[in-house]
């Protein structure tokens, strides 16, 4: 115990501007050049000595913790409040004042040492210099104040919640602080859950998970614990897991590889921490003029003292006293002792006008920063955009609809497209092709919508819950109570699609399949689509109407998705043609009968889904714009999808691409 207590204590290297302590390298050495997205979970498993069925027992986990320390960021050493009150005074004008401040106490010393005994005149202290350094501490105290009440507000922020974490340990799921997560522990993973950490899948069912804040892909990625078969890069590692994300639909068991700095975002954060604060172009532009006043200053010096000697020449001793006086004097003047204050206090009213917007600036000198800026780039997923991925098409075998609203409140209504009349008889007929298209896609679906405190909040995939609100807000909802789900075949990225199987309580518990997917996937299942409430044969130009209707979505920056059903006639699925029974005459997995439920499925339709752009942005871009300012969206989106997204945001002209545009290559972001 007494050498785990040892190796926890961190020591730091700087190697090429990062800083490794002894807890990274403790974990590295776990498992050495071991790359877990290429070694079985097995492997891993024995590599960091724990057994997936058990998890840590909680005496090991507690040695791990001292070993390799709490799963948090690193954070620079607190700064003494002294040598924050002392850093207030780290500014070359500053330092002149002070140069000033000195000078003047000196002539004032040597003025007195040299008044003629009686004489009156003079002062009684050095004023000058009294004011200087009165007017520096006022300077140094609103500068202190200000800059710690900024990370006062910070670090409340930071402490208003203490996440946790499900792991296994002695064979007990519990809920831990995320801190106390260690490489070896086992993380239960459910819909909802952040991740707090790196991890290798042991197991997975229909796990997705959100890696927009590590890859800025805003479609939940799919994982699977099977054992890569190259090395691929972080967005395609489909066997692991990383801290910062969070799991949108499914479940799943992850043996964690790295905590703290060990993982992804503790490698980016690392990064971060090794560049330097450059100066802001007020603190460059404030050294040039302190420079040039400091050059002044002894020049006025030199010039005054020269000029009295040749114009009136030296007498005694008393001559050159006075006349050094005179020059300190003017020197003296020439130095603007209320500018540092002045500053100060203006930056602080910018940092009081950017708090009264939400904004904490930690450092009075970075408001400043933000009027300099003459270039703004900006990431597209959830900063631009809402992250709220939205149905805003319907498209059926009649017809297409615009749904109105975004996000994912039930707000908006449905808008006829192509000149149909509102009173037609057409418009029914496409209404009534669009609830069925919305309520296969609900059904379809393992998502949810929920109200809580006035704000609707998601758990899944937000994919699936967009096509729940688009039914909610055209009513199809309320065909849904109807069905009862009694089996599903699950989505995967092989195939592409999802199906369920339903009974309807209001025909004698007769079975439904329901089924969405890639709409040419999909389509390859269909023989039938449903046009004007009757149900005819798919023929090849139907396929290729519904194909290009796709690229015409897809070239509008849509994500597409297909609905199909297909009613089975029967209340029993051993009834089907093709299903497999076992001995009992019972079904015993749906999932494996994948063949013989999704075929002979009925097309209804496609819906166009969007993550759409934030409505306060496109003012924003606006702005910028009328303020000299070019702004950039940096994404890895197709150029189609990123000049759609780009024009309706205001960055580039309608119907025009950015002609600075660059092939995006994966990074994480």
């Amino acid at each position: 115990m007494d050498d785990l207590k040892d190796q926890s204590a961190v020591s730091t290297t700087a190697t090429n501007g990062v800083v490794e302590s002894e807890e990274v390298r403790a974990q590295e050495a776990l498992l050495g050049d071991t790359d877990p997205s290429l070694t079985s979970a097995d492997d891993v498993a024995k590599a960091l000595n724990v057994d997936p069925s058990q998890g840590l027992s909680e005496e090991e986990a507690k040695r791990r913790l001292a070993k390799f320390g709490p799963n948090e960021l690193a954070s620079a050493p607190p700064v003494p409040k002294w040598k924050k009150f002392l850093a207030q005074f780290q500014d070359p004008l500053v330092y002149l004042l002070i140069a000033a401040a000195i000078i003047s106490v000196i002539a004032w010393f040597i003025e007195k040492a040299n008044a003629q005994p009686g004489a009156e005149g003079g002062e009684v202290l050095p004023f000058d210099a009294i004011v200087i350094i009165l007017i520096l501490i006022v300077n140094a105290v609103l500068g202190y104040m200000q800059e710690a009440k900024a990370e006062a507000a910070v670090e409340a922020l930071a402490q208003m919640t203490a996440p946790q974490t499900p792991v296994l340990r002695g064979g007990k799921v519990m809920r831990i602080n995320t801190a106390d997560v260690v490489p070896g522990d086992i993380i239960v993973l459910a819909e909802g859950d952040s991740v707090s950490a790196d991890g290798r899948l042991v197991n997975a069912a229909s796990l997705r998970i959100a890696e927009a804040s590590l890859t800025g892909e805003s479609v939940p990625v799919g994982k699977k614990p099977d054992t890569l078969t190259e090395a691929k890069a972080l967005g395609d590692r489909a066997n692991m897991i990383f801290n910062g994300t969070s799991v949108t639909q499914g479940t799943g068991r992850t043996i964690v590889t790295g905590t703290g700095m060990n993982t992804q975002v503790g490698k980016i954060a690392d990064m971060l921490s090794a560049t330097e604060d450059e100066k802001t172009p007020l603190q460059k532009e404030m050294d040039y003029v302190s420079k040039i006043l400091g050059i002044a200053v002894c020049v006025i010096a030199v010039v005054v003292l020269v000029a009295l000697a040749v114009l009136e020449g030296f007498d005694d001793v008393h001559d050159v006293i006075d006349s050094l006086l005179l020059a300190v004097s003017l020197a003296v003047a020439a130095v603007p002792e209320g500018l540092a204050a002045i500053l100060t206090v203006v930056l602080a009213l910018g940092v009081q006008r950017m708090a009264a917007h939400n904004a904490i600036v930690k450092k009075l000198h970075s408001v400043e920063t933000l009027g300099s800026a003459s270039v703004i780039c900006s990431d597209k997923t959830g900063t631009l955009t809402r992250n709220e991925m939205t149905v805003e098409r319907v498209v059926t075998p009649s017809g297409e609809v615009q749904i109105t609203g975004t996000g994912y409140a039930p707000e908006g209504r449905m808008v006829m497209t192509g000149g149909i009349s509102p009173e037609s008889e057409q418009t029914q007929i496409v209404a009534d092709e669009v609830v069925a298209t919305l309520v296969a896609g609900t059904l379809a679906n393992d998502g949810e919508l929920r109200e809580e405190n006035g704000r609707w909040e998601i758990v899944g995939d937000p994919t699936e819950v967009s096509l729940i609100v688009a039914a909610r807000k055209v009513k199809a909802d309320r065909k849904i109570k109807r069905y009862t789900r009694v089996g599903e075949i699950p989505f995967t990225s092989e195939r592409k699609r999802m199906s369920i199987i339903v009974k309807d309580s209001t025909d004698s518990d007769k079975l439904t399949v329901f089924a969405k997917g890639a709409p040419d996937v999909l389509l390859s299942y269909c023989t039938r689509i449903r046009v004007g409430g009757q149900v005819r044969k798919l023929t090849e130009g139907d396929r290729q109407s519904i194909l290009a209707t796709v690229e015409r979505l897809s070239s509008e920056a849509y994500r597409t998705l297909g609905e199909a059903c297909r009613p089975l006639e029967t209340s029993s699925l051993a009834d089907v043609p093709g299903v497999s029974v076992n001995a009992a005459g019972q079904v015993s997995d749906i999932a494996d009968q994948a063949e013989a439920i999704e075929t002979d499925l009925i097309w209804n339709g496609m819906v166009g889904i969007i993550d759409p752009p934030r409505t306060e942005v496109r003012d924003s871009v606006t702005e910028a714009h009328r303020a000299g300012i070019r702004t950039v969206m940096i994404t890895g989106d197709h150029p189609l999808t990123a000049a759609r997204i780009a024009s309706d945001l205001g960055i580039i002209a309608k119907g025009r691409q950015d002609p600075d545009r660059r092939p995006a290559r994966p990074a994480a972001r």
